[in-house]
């Protein structure tokens, strides 16, 4: 009796033990910290389901477990959305962790019922499928993608520009899976050298390419980004004019010989009514640069508006107040030149709550939205990246959240862009890791695509970064001024950028197969067993 006392309370501190490491392993890349951890997390969590038996309610506390890890993981990445909305990082962790828990149920059931290598499979599939879904859906949130999580440790991924991050979700499965096997025949050398050297030789890999990479001999342009320091949370109910001054005033440092200037998003106060796009303020900026940079093309994020008269109107458009019609608005990016021409691009990837909440239930739900900056509600959704061309250059305008896609955000490069400007609006957090990281994802995207990123953010972080990843000249939080670089042209694709993310599409194939298997054999084993 007093050995079952003892015994079974250290048990339960070990399960709690597993989780808070799952934790701690998985939590570090996005906390500008390392994801080289990640090979490992899972480790502990499969350590814990493995010491259940198949039954109901061991299945049901497998279930709460797994739950827990995942929600604690999301807390511990995603906290800082609290600063936007106390309801932010609720919804985010429920979403998130109901897809993470979902993947890892369905292995452990195939485990505990079905081959082990029918049960890894589906651990893989699931896992890499549901992260899939995140970036395809139109709810979704991308964050916690496992190959986001070397955004810290480029020189480990360089790869990348093969697989994008799903190759790197699936590094991390397989090098948990052998790991998580090493440790349980410990006494198999085999086990702990394939261990290792799916770990390590991805690694060698990849430090090789960052070694002997080199830059495209293709000529660069000349990038001056722009970086406002306005408070996000006064952006949009303060004097606009004093906005336009802090704008002109920081234009006035641009050098001459400037070819591409970059404002970060919705820098613009007022709202434009496409296509004429025409105000004073747009006036003054062609002005400006007709009298001080001639050659540039001034690259910038504003609110744009659309008309559509009665039946021809969007799913995503608004009646007009008191009067007939239906109108649209959109995130844009405008480029605009000395000469008064105007490209637009609208944002085709939507911050789940703030920018995409369906207008039927836009009321029902207000309580849950994500307050990330500008117009809230359902605004209208562009359909793919568009690239803007300049004296024979063409550059891709992506802003904000589209970087977080790595397909979508190949469509400027598909498009013809030579280089990459990312324009955010990403203070809403205060000095948290959410901005920093979110820079820091920018450099994954520019080894998926080996393209040069000018990243223009309405307060820290705005910078250079290399396509290979390195980061250049900065400017921090609260910085306010103009950073200016030669950035280098490239017009190759790569394998992923022509490809996009065929992992996940294939991990969706993988997992419907590997479910049918895994019905086919339980039906078959219990006919057997009746027989």
């Amino acid at each position: 009796m007093t050995t079952f006392a003892l015994v079974n309370p250290l048990c339960m501190y070990r399960k709690i033990a597993a989780v808070i490491g799952s934790v701690v392993l998985l939590s570090g890349g996005w906390l500008s910290l390392t994801g080289l951890t990640l090979p490992v997390a899972l480790v502990p969590l499969l350590w814990l389901a493995s010491t259940y038996d198949d039954s109901r309610r061991s299945w049901r506390r497998v279930l709460g477990w797994a739950a827990l890890t995942f929600a604690l993981w999301n807390a511990a990445t995603v906290w800082w959305i609290w600063y936007a909305t106390p309801v932010g990082p609720v919804a985010a962790t429920l979403a998130s962790t109901t897809l993470n828990t979902f993947a890892f149920m369905l292995y452990h059931t195939v485990a505990k019922k079905g081959p082990k290598a029918l049960a890894y499979t589906t651990l893989v599939a699931a896992w890499i499928a549901t992260e899939y879904w995140y970036t395809v859906g139109e709810f979704s949130w991308p964050w916690l993608i496992l190959g986001n999580g070397f955004s810290h440790d480029v020189w480990a991924v360089q790869w990348y520009e093969y697989t994008g991050v799903f190759g790197g979700s699936l590094w991390v499965l397989v090098c948990n899976i052998l790991f998580f096997e090493a440790w349980r025949h410990r006494r198999d050398i085999r086990r702990r050298i394939a261990a290792g050297a799916v770990l390590l030789l991805p690694m060698l890999l990849s430090l090789g390419m960052w070694c002997s990479w080199r830059q495209s001999d293709e000529g660069s342009v000349r990038v001056t980004i722009v970086q406002p320091d306005v408070d996000c949370y006064d952006k949009f109910h303060t004097d606009a004019e004093r906005q336009e001054r802090n704008i002109v005033d920081l234009l006035a440092q641009v050098p001459a010989d400037a070819q591409f200037i970059l404002l970060p998003e919705t820098a613009l106060p007022d709202y434009y009514w496409e296509p004429a796009l025409e105000g004073a303020f747009l006036d003054e900026l062609i002005d400006t640069l007709r009298n001080r940079t001639p050659e540039a093309l001034l690259v910038t994020g504003a609110n744009t508006t659309r008309y559509y008269p009665p039946g021809a109107q969007t799913r995503t458009a608004r009646p007009l107040s008191g009067q007939q019609g239906y109108y649209d608005i959109y995130n844009s990016a405008l480029g605009l030149d000395s000469a008064g021409r105007r490209q637009v691009h609208h944002k085709g990837r939507l911050v789940i709550g703030v920018e995409n909440t369906p207008t039927v239930l836009f009321d029902l739900l207000r309580f849950l939205v994500i307050d990330l900056g500008g117009t809230l509600g359902q605004i209208g959704m562009g359909q793919h990246g568009t690239a803007f061309t300049h004296d024979g250059t063409t550059l891709g305008p992506a802003i904000c959240y589209e970087g977080l896609y790595g397909d979508f955000y190949g469509d400027f490069v598909r498009r013809g862009a030579q280089f990459m400007a990312i324009l955010s609006n990403d203070g809403w957090w205060g000095d948290t890791p959410g901005y920093r990281h979110l820079f820091t994802i920018s450099r994954l995207r520019a080894i998926e695509h080996r393209r040069a990123i000018a990243r223009s953010a309405n307060t820290g972080r705005s910078g250079f970064i290399s396509a290979r990843g390195d980061i250049g000249a900065t400017l921090g939080w609260q910085e306010r001024g103009t950073l200016s670089a030669a950035v280098p042209l490239a017009s190759q694709q790569t394998f992923y950028t022509r490809y996009g993310d065929y992992i996940g599409r294939i991990a969706e194939y993988l997992l419907l197969l590997s479910i049918l298997y895994y019905i086919a054999y339980r039906v078959k084993r219990r006919n057997h067993l009746v027989k």
